[in-house]
């Protein structure tokens, strides 16, 4: 038990790591709070910094999900922690303690976590994402329809129930926080994807 408490502790330590806000800070003299939709993750910085500060940035958060679940899998080995170490890292990322419990969406972390957790799903929900934002050019609706495809993949590979239950609650939590993504894609006024530099 108090194996799994660390690893939850060091997921969230990691899912709170604001490498958007730091990095653009330290590298680019940008805080990415002031600028496009005001949130410190890749799409953002992307917009702001360029394509390559944004793959840079996306890599990262991607590494802080892989990396907690992986630090669970070494620690204890049990899918129950696999999967908390995989939520606290998703609500570290959404609620950071460097940021006053603020935060990015979560969708890099997530992807990166259910790798460790579901390698044959993340191929899948990242070629679908990536389709979706080629034709579109939205990369919150390719964000929202891969985190929907989660739990059903899950399901269709007979994934355990435990991960099951984490891609439900994981794309219940990425759906939420694009709330506002939403509302402007009914309205038609969601911004596509293009990068800038500062």
């Amino acid at each position: 038990m108090s194996m799994i408490l660390v690893s939850c502790a060091a997921a969230y330590l990691l899912g709170s790591i604001p490498n958007g806000l730091w990095l653009g800070k330290a590298l680019w003299d940008t805080d990415l709070r002031e600028h496009g939709s005001h949130n410190i993750g890749a799409t953002n910085a992307w917009r702001t910094l360029g394509k390559i500060p944004g793959i840079i940035i996306f890599l990262l958060d991607f590494l802080k999900g892989f990396l907690s679940v992986y630090l669970a899998y070494a620690w204890v080995g049990d899918p129950i922690a696999m999967v908390l170490a995989a939520i606290f890292a998703i609500v570290g990322h959404s609620a950071s303690i460097f940021l006053r419990f603020q935060g990015g969406k979560g969708v890099a972390t997530g992807l990166g976590a259910i790798s460790m957790l579901m390698p044959q799903v993340t191929v899948i929900v990242f070629l679908v994402w990536l389709v979706i934002v080629r034709l579109t050019g939205y990369v919150s609706l390719g964000s929202i329809v891969g985190a929907a495809l989660v739990p059903l993949l899950a399901w269709s590979f007979d994934s355990p129930k435990a991960y099951i239950v984490f891609g439900t609650l994981a794309a219940m939590l990425i759906i939420i926080r694009h709330k506002a993504n939403i509302s402007r894609l009914m309205q038609g006024t969601e911004s596509k994807i293009k990068s800038g530099h500062r």
